[in-house]
């Protein structure tokens, strides 16, 4: 008998990619997309993937780990600039106006 467990959640799995709104995008092509893993307590925790290129965003509160690739993420109201690289943990707020450079395919774990 072969046992489904649900305690180990698939981080692995392919995240399904769309262009960027072209109103957000900076430079090159960038693509992203998530998918939810769990709710835990009203909080949803998923996986998010962004292909390289710059783009700006507006952030929701979350906090998130890197679990692979390479970029920054500089936060436009006050100038601060995070490297992002696998194990980087990052805090953001909701409203805080942003834009992510990714130099290679950015994975996170996001708890929102």
């Amino acid at each position: 008998m072969t046992r489904v467990t649900t305690r180990v959640l698939d981080v692995a799995t392919t995240v399904p990619t769309t262009p960027l709104d072209p109103g957000t995008v900076v430079d090159g092509a960038p693509e992203a997309g998530s998918r939810a893993l769990a709710a835990v307590s009203g909080v949803e925790v998923g996986v998010w993937e962004m292909t390289p290129g710059t783009a700006t965003d507006v952030e929701v509160d979350e906090v998130f780990v890197v679990l692979s690739g390479s970029g920054t993420v500089s936060f436009d109201d006050d100038g601060e600039e995070v490297a992002l690289r696998p194990g980087s943990v990052v805090r953001l707020r909701a409203g805080e106006r942003t834009t992510w450079v990714v130099h290679e395919t950015i994975r996170k774990i996001y708890v929102a």
